[in-house]
């Protein structure tokens, strides 16, 4: 795995993968369509940035590649990579509980804030990927 030259893509199997942590100076893609929404990718070393319709969907600093995010009915997983440990933050829904498994590994629950931002950090090498999946706590 690698970083997404093309900064922004859909998948084969579904979902969509962005984010460029090689970039130097920031870069930035606007007017994706996918689904009938319209998304936007701002990135290089220092952050990684999605939005979908003008609404916050994920942010990591220091920057990130990620393949294969896909969103569900209740959460949503993706595989990512980086040149270091990152704080990642995604946009969910406000005031709820939600499990974080990383690489297959419950690491906690995790309640979004009114905002509806959940934060969690992932320990990162170059060219190691952590596969992430955020769900609902029934």
């Amino acid at each position: 795995m690698s970083v997404i030259k093309e900064l922004l893509r859909t998948e084969e199997g579904g979902g969509i993968s962005f984010g460029n942590y090689d970039l130097e100076k920031k870069t930035k893609l606007s007017d994706f369509e996918y689904q009938g929404d319209i998304y936007k990718v701002k990135t290089y070393s220092e952050i990684t940035k999605l939005e979908r319709n003008d609404t916050f969907v994920y942010e990591s600093v220091p920057g990130t590649a990620v393949t294969g995010l896909k969103e569900f009915e209740g959460g949503m997983e993706f595989i990512v990579e980086g040149a270091e440990d990152a704080q990642i933050t995604v946009g969910m829904e406000e005031d709820t509980e939600y499990k974080v498994i990383l690489d297959g590994v419950n690491v906690g629950h995790i309640t979004t804030n009114l905002g509806g931002k959940l934060s969690f950090s992932v320990e990162l090498e170059k060219a190691e990927q952590v596969e992430v999946k955020i769900c609902i706590v029934e």
